[in-house]
């Protein structure tokens, strides 16, 4: 079977092309030529540069340039690979304490932030505000009328600017005068940011004459 160097010189000998001849019209040093004919990869450089080194003898020689590139290709040895006697363990992971320890770190840093951020997100957020007494327009004939509902446990209500006492679940009932002409119920949440949440329900008085 006949290799790409062994092909290669046999055609320049055959056009009485001297190696000086071929380095000056290819200027591909002699050489190089010479390890290509030779097939003596390891005094050429990479595989790229002599792929280019074949490409333009072929073409000064005028043979198939494809062809010779393929028949290099099955000639030129592959590039073996470097056996390290000792494993490189330099890079591979591995899990310590102190990694542990860091990591332990970052999980309590994240949780600890998360929380003061949820309260911080509660603390400013408007109070929660349920008012289950009185419903909307309900006739009133007396002249009390019962207020309740439920806020938050740390919050302050005000009914009609009169301070009603929270329990420590947060429910709130309480008793209200109101006169001919009142005819409305304002019940006002306060949180400790100071953010306020209002609810408010018209009632229809009808005292008895």
């Amino acid at each position: 079977m006949r290799t790409i160097g062994a092909i290669l010189k046999e055609e320049r000998l055959k056009k009485n092309w001297s190696l000086v001849k071929l380095e000056k019209s290819t200027r591909i040093k002699k050489s190089f030529i010479i390890a290509i004919e030779a097939e003596e990869w390891s005094k050429l450089p990479e595989f790229p540069v002599v792929t280019g080194f074949i490409k333009s003898i072929a073409h000064t020689l005028s043979l198939d340039e494809k062809m010779m590139v393929s028949l290099l290709k099955r000639d030129y040895p592959p590039k073996s690979l470097r056996i390290n006697p000792k494993p490189d363990v330099g890079n591979k992971f591995i899990w310590s304490p102190k990694r542990t320890f860091i990591a332990s770190i970052v999980v309590v840093a994240v949780l600890v932030l998360g929380y003061l951020g949820y309260q911080y997100s509660q603390f400013v957020k408007p109070p929660y505000l349920v008012v289950l007494k009185p419903q909307q327009d309900q006739t009133v004939d007396t002249s009390e009328v019962e207020v309740s509902g439920k806020t938050d446990s740390a919050s302050t209500i005000k009914v009609n600017n009169q301070p009603v006492l929270v329990d420590e679940n947060g429910v709130f009932d309480i008793q209200i005068q109101i006169y001919e002409g009142t005819d409305q119920i304002v019940v006002k949440a306060i949180g400790r940011s100071g953010k306020e949440t209002v609810v408010t329900r018209n009632i229809k008085p009808n005292f008895a004459q």
